[in-house]
């Protein structure tokens, strides 16, 4: 019997997009992820934005808890890279819960989670592929992100269109505006879902709520988040862009 150990586990990698939100600040209508932009619904963008990578085998689209079979059929009917499989599963009723019912729907062997906000249809793959190399490389939660262009005001909160007290302005330079995918190790991230309490917009921020370190890499311009009419603009400009200097 031979002393050797065997080939090392080969790292596979999943995507969950959360999918199941309405959306309020784009105005009534269908919910936000399946909005379209140029014609494709921005949760088919954004799907294969993660599948544009070649380290993701899955992606699991949670959707809202009453259109699963509508969003399978979206699925069913734009064209996907073969090398991907996809899974889509009912969500939750906050995001939070959409999240972890998406963890839940992973087949053993994925070792590497990114979570991807659908209303963030355009970001490049070279974002994607350094958020993945990054966890691959041993850190258990990555956020691709940006320094701020603005100044930032920390205020005293008032009631909506009153006046609101400056109470600080923290430092812009060590400021940075968080974009997704985020990156995780998989088990550290199911840990960190389960002792989470309230819901939780960022992942990140749970596993911050552990203790343990999380890492910023460059996140893109174009990964900006789709959350009202003005951004549908922006995104169709980006789009005929591509469409001119890349040929789809």
């Amino acid at each position: 019997m031979s002393d050797e150990a065997g080939p090392a586990p080969v790292a596979r990698t999943a995507a969950v997009i959360p999918a199941a939100g309405r959306g309020v600040r784009l105005g009534p209508g269908a919910p936000k992820a399946l909005r379209a932009l140029n014609g494709t619904p921005m949760l088919i963008h954004a799907v294969r934005a993660m599948a544009a990578s070649r380290a993701v085998s899955l992606v699991v689209v949670v959707a809202p808890p009453d259109g699963a079979g509508e969003v399978k059929n979206l699925l069913d009917t734009h064209a996907l890279p073969e090398r991907t499989d996809y899974l889509v599963v009912p969500g939750g009723e906050t995001r939070q819960e959409s999240v972890r019912l998406g963890l839940d729907a992973l087949p053993a062997g994925i070792t590497t989670v990114l979570v991807h906000d659908a209303a963030r249809p355009l970001v490049p793959v070279d974002t994607v592929d350094a958020v993945v190399e990054a966890v691959r490389d041993g850190a258990v939660a990555v956020v691709p992100a940006l320094p701020l262009a603005d100044t930032v005001k920390q205020v005293e909160p008032r009631e909506k269109g009153e006046p609101e007290p400056v109470v600080a302005t923290p430092e812009r330079a060590t400021l940075r505006a968080v974009q997704t995918p985020q990156g995780f190790d998989r088990d550290t991230l199911l840990r960190a879902h389960g002792t989470a309490t309230g819901d939780v917009t960022d992942d990140a921020g749970l596993v911050e709520q552990l203790g343990l370190p999380v890492v910023v890499v460059p996140g893109h311009e174009e990964a900006f988040k789709v959350t009202r009419p003005l951004d549908l603009v922006l995104a169709e400009a980006v789009l005929a862009r591509r469409r001119a200097t890349d040929g789809f």
